[in-house]
């Protein structure tokens, strides 16, 4: 009779911690709204971005000296675990990311609760954007003067500015590179759109903010599906035939390394 009830008895207590653990992760009690932030960890082919002094060699033979990394990102959109898509206020969503000016991480605020699977984002302006003029752009419209990412406002945003200098086998003394990749007017439109698979959720909720880590490869810029020789051309800003391509590379810049889930800051 004793060893019938231990039985009963823990029987009981494993049901309630079972309830316990589920009811913990089940996310459909997620309530109210949470930040999402977004860390661009810069790297080149797997090691870390250093500006100025370290040397990268790319698969055309060229040895890179990186002075400048910065780029773009906007339009974001997060999609939960249940199809339902969240789009942020489109006014609030552009955002410079700069590795010589340490803007490497944003933050998403209002994001409804949920357990978010996938995040979309642009890289540059879309075409909306800009045609809204130089009063639409608000205070982002300096900013990116700031970080010298336009060219004037009639030619637009630089989506890319890409620097440094270089070396190969043909080209044996340091020689400076600059690719400028953006649209120009509405005749030129390298505006992309990068769509990533979370791996790990992201679960926001009023206690709940997480911090999702991109990993950013600049190699592919010049070494993505397309491959852009510097040898050939060091400078390039406004090419109808290598903007678009170097727009296309820059998409394949953007990797999911990992989630953070949590209540406040996590690094």
């Amino acid at each position: 009779m004793r060893s019938n009830t231990f039985i009963f008895i823990l029987s009981i207590t494993l049901t309630a911690l079972y309830t316990s653990c589920s009811s913990d992760d089940d996310t459909s009690a997620l309530t109210g709204e949470g930040q999402v932030s977004i860390a661009f960890d810069n790297g080149v082919a797997g090691d870390d971005l250093i500006l100025h002094t370290s040397a990268y060699t790319n698969t055309n033979g060229e040895r890179l000296t990186i002075d400048r990394l910065t780029y773009i990102v906007s339009n974001f959109t997060l999609t939960d675990d249940e199809g339902n898509t969240y789009v942020y206020p489109k006014d609030d969503s552009y955002f410079i990311i700069s590795e010589e000016s340490d803007k490497t991480e944003i933050t998403l605020n209002g994001i409804p609760a949920g357990n978010y699977t996938r995040i979309k984002f642009g890289v540059g302006v879309d075409q909306e954007k800009y045609l809204q003029g130089a009063e639409g752009q608000g205070d982002f419209l300096a900013e990116a003067e700031t970080e010298e990412m336009m060219w004037s406002w009639q030619a637009g945003y630089k989506f890319l500015n890409f620097e440094g200098t270089f070396t190969s086998g043909s080209v044996t003394e340091a020689t400076e590179f600059k690719i400028h990749m953006g649209s120009h007017g509405s005749s030129l439109d390298n505006y992309r759109e990068v769509t990533l698979d979370l791996g790990t959720n992201a679960i926001v909720s009023e206690t709940m903010s997480p911090l999702i880590h991109l990993a950013v490869d600049a190699d592919k810029i010049l070494n993505g599906t397309n491959k852009i020789v510097l040898s050939e051309q060091a400078v390039i800003m406004i090419s109808e035939e290598k903007s678009p391509m170097i727009s296309e590379n820059a998409t394949e810049m953007f990797s999911v390394d990992h989630v953070h889930n949590g209540s406040g800051s996590h690094h």
